[in-house]
């Protein structure tokens, strides 16, 4: 047990007497402030956009996730009545696009969004992990369904890319408030492993697009027949390496194992000789089919061989420190200056943010139809 005293006066002041409680709170640096009440819930900042017409669906959208991730917790909209059909079906897919915002008020001018969701309650590790879980099951399904020629799992892998993407932005969000909410404040999540957080979700994400990239090759590849049975087997060994090493990367980051993170490191090169066996397997394919095999084994490197993962699972073995991870975020162009605050310019942020947010997205990106999956499959403009 250990006991603190108190200043005398500041006692007095705060009108404390025997057996009261006091609160603390603990700062980045380690010092700690001690409180006579709990910190109290700060008024939910207020944020109003104007729509005066026409304006494209992804300038407003991106203006209401900038509002979401820079912590307003009440967005408003003011438009003129002919503008409210737009208004309207922008902001619900928002709402669907991101973790917490509700409709809460409606008239024919104005439309009001408020916040529901509580950092508190959903931590970034939280986020993470359920990320972690998501995208790999994705991995697994987006190579069944090309094995069982199961369309249904094949759509059910894009949709599915969409949770990742709201679980992404709650991260982006958590890291904004960790370093722009004031210290105290109920809404201000913990700094700790904020920057690693953020860096993985991104990372994490990626690789949800990566999985999704394979369900989309369904359409070329076994919607009218079966595909090579050998090359099943080829595509579930480099999945099944692929996931090993995602898995040990990310186990490691959690744990601080080091001798995890050597092992996903080392892994590389028994997964880049699957990958090399499959790229010469494929290269003797034609016209689309050679795109969308090729567009797998791609997908499947680039979720394996991501150095970024294994550097960030050393740094965390290491406890390698903030500033360092942030050094590391700046050279792979993902740091917080990636993220839309009021006044900045949004052409940065648009070119980090995910896939189904970006410019690219439309009524058809959830739930595609075939002319859209055959269109959009390959386009290397929009892959990473």
């Amino acid at each position: 047990m250990f006991g603190v005293s108190l200043a005398k006066l500041w006692v007095v002041d705060a009108g404390l007497k025997s057996g009261d409680s006091v609160f603390l709170d603990t700062a980045a640096d380690g010092s700690v402030n001690v409180r006579p009440q709990p910190a109290e819930k700060a008024a939910a900042r207020r944020k109003v956009f104007d729509e005066k017409g026409g304006e494209v669906r992804e300038h407003l959208l991106r203006k209401l996730i900038g509002a979401y991730i820079s912590g307003f917790g009440i967005v408003e909209i003011r438009f003129r009545p002919e503008n409210g059909p737009f208004v309207r079906r922008v902001a619900r897919d928002f709402c669907r696009l991101v973790i917490g915002p509700e409709i809460i008020e409606e008239t024919r001018t104005t439309l009001v969004v408020q916040d529901l969701s509580d950092p508190s309650e959903l931590s970034s590790e939280k986020c993470l992990r359920r990320m972690h879980l998501t995208v790999r099951a994705m991995l697994e399904d987006a190579i069944q369904s090309l094995k069982e020629r199961d369309e249904t799992l094949a759509r059910d892998v894009a949709q599915r890319d969409q949770d990742v993407d709201r679980l992404y932005w709650m991260v982006a969000k958590q890291y904004h408030l960790a370093h722009t909410a004031p210290p105290g404040s109920a809404e201000r999540p913990s700094e700790t492993g904020i920057h690693t957080h953020r860096l993985v979700a991104k990372l994490l994400e990626r690789v949800g697009d990566h999985a999704e990239r394979i369900a989309s090759t369904y359409d070329v590849l076994v919607k009218e027949k079966d595909l090579d049975p050998k090359l099943v087997k080829e595509f579930e060994a480099a999945n099944a390496s692929a996931t090993a090493i995602l898995d040990k990367a990310f186990s490691s980051l959690m744990s601080g194992n080091i001798d995890l993170a050597n092992e996903a490191i080392d892994a590389h090169a028994h997964h880049q000789r699957l990958s090399d066996a499959l790229s010469h397997h494929v290269s003797a394919k034609k016209g689309e089919e050679l795109l969308a095999l090729g567009a797998i084994v791609d997908s499947l490197s680039r979720t394996a061989s991501a150095t970024r993962w294994r550097i960030l699972s050393l740094a965390r073995s290491w406890g390698a420190s903030a500033s360092s991870i942030c050094r590391s975020a700046s050279t792979w162009k993902i740091s917080a200056s990636s993220l839309i605050t009021p006044g900045t310019n949004s052409s940065a942020w648009a070119r980090s943010m995910p896939r189904s947010a970006a410019p690219a997205l439309s009524a058809t990106a959830v739930q595609p139809s075939k002319g859209t999956w055959r269109s959009t499959a390959f386009s290397r403009s929009r892959r990473r």
